[in-house]
């Protein structure tokens, strides 16, 4: 008398495509608990910048920390 045991169809596909599944899927990110900041407060930032010589002229005359006359100039303009 033959043991009444129900066979699992396995289907050699199927567990191959999903055990690919399983070690190709992605993990859910978790959402960020706090906004990064996009920038470091205070840090300049390198730019370009075309200006006139006679005003180049007139920001590097008294000699170094002449970028940051500019940049105090530029500032106070600006209202900041």
């Amino acid at each position: 008398m033959a043991m009444d045991r129900t066979r699992r169809p396995s289907d050699p596909r199927q567990a191959a495509e999903a055990a690919f599944k399983a070690v190709t899927r992605k993990a859910p990110e978790a959402a960020p608990t706090a906004p990064t900041p996009t920038a470091i407060p205070g840090a300049r930032e390198s730019v370009s910048l075309r200006i006139d010589r006679a005003v180049l002229d007139h920001f590097q005359k008294d000699g170094p920390g002449w970028q940051d006359r500019i940049n105090a100039a530029l500032k106070a303009a600006a209202g900041l």
